[in-house]
Parts: structure tokens; C-alpha cells; sequence
């Protein structure tokens, strides 16, 4: 969810306090649903990312279209994994295999200001060129959105940028973060 809102902030769809839609809507046979099945009427899109609202971000995939959302993902170095033969609006939600690398990939891409360059696992590993994924502005547009969740038992305020989800079926609960030095 955080690399649409990206990706929709740089096309201009929208900024953070742009009004969107959370109720029930279509998108051809496709229905999603919200994970508590309840609605919220119009809300800012940092309060649909924040709460991980799943018709607005479907909304901004269907007006953006999956192949940029995926050219996006594939651009931030995700290997993909598509269920079935199209993918589809589903991406937005999950509908598409990714490990936990490509995840942890994906959010170093927006901590690094929307430049996604080859995980590392020491500090004298990062200086590989990197390739732009997002603008810096909606890589730092989505970090002060999720810097903006309550933070987890521990941790500092306002220095945590992070995301709790499930993977698709609900199989898993996980949250990825940053905070400018992890």
C-alpha cells in the first residue's frame, strides 16, 4: 500500500490531505472489501494508508493501472510471483507472492528517498548506484504517514516509520519499518 500512495502522489492523484472514498464500490467483478468489513465515508489518504483502508487503495491502483504498480515493484527490485495468468486490482492488496526480502526491499527504497539499491547486510555495502523508484518528495510524503502510527511498546516517538499488514488469506501479521539509521 505505501508504494501506491507513492506512485499516486507522483502522478498527482493526490497529496496526504486529499479527500478519498472508503465505502463499497465495484471495479468491474472484483469487490474488495475492507479487513473489517466496515466503512469510514470520505477520510485523507494519510488516514487510509495509516489505517491500511482497502477500497481507496484500490481505487488509486485501478486509476494508476496494475502494470505501473508492478513495472514500480519490479523497478524496486522485487521478484514477483503472480497466482493465475493477469494480475490484477488484487495487487494492491496482497494479491501477489513476495518474500520478506523483497518487502524489507521495498521499504529501504522509500527510506532512501525513493532510490532502490541492493539489500545490504554491512555498513560498507552501500555503495551501489541505485535506480529511482518513487520522487523524494512521495517517499517522504508516505514516511511522514506511517511516522505518524502510535509507536510499537519501546520504541521513540515520531522516529518510526513502519506498517503492520497481513499476508494475503491472513496467514501472517508483520509490520516493516524504518527510522533513518535502520
Amino acid at each position: 500500500k505505501p508504494l501506491v500512495y507513492a506512485l499516486a502522489f507522483d502522478e498527482g492523484l493526490g497529496h496526504p490531505e486529499t479527500m478519498i472514498d472508503d465505502r463499497p464500490m465495484t471495479f468491474g467483478a472484483y469487490a474488495p472489501q475492507n479487513f473489517d468489513r466496515m466503512y469510514l465515508g470520505t477520510i485523507r489518504m494519510r488516514e487510509a494508508l495509516q489505517q491500511s483502508r482497502n477500497i481507496p487503495v484500490v481505487e488509486l491502483t485501478e486509476a494508476l493501472g496494475p502494470a505501473r504498480l508492478i513495472s514500480a515493484m519490479e523497478k524496486a527490485g522485487m521478484q514477483l510471483v503472480f497466482p493465475g495468468d493477469q494480475p490484477g486490482l488484487a495487487i494492491a492488496l496482497g494479491g501477489v507472492g513476495v518474500t520478506l526480502s523483497d518487502m524489507v526491499q521495498l521499504y529501504a527504497t522509500l527510506a532512501r528517498g525513493g532510490v532502490a539499491r541492493p539489500l545490504t547486510w554491512r555498513l560498507d555495502g552501500e555503495g551501489a548506484e541505485g535506480q529511482r523508484v518513487v520522487s523524494a518528495v512521495a517517499a517522504w510524503q508516505v514516511g511522514d504517514i506511517l511516522a505518524g502510527l502510535a509507536p510499537p511498546p519501546g520504541a521513540p516517538s515520531n522516529r518510526l516509520a513502519y506498517k503492520p499488514g497481513t499476508s494475503y488469506g491472513h496467514r501472517d501479521d508483520w509490520a516493516i519499518g524504518y527510522d533513518g539509521t535502520h
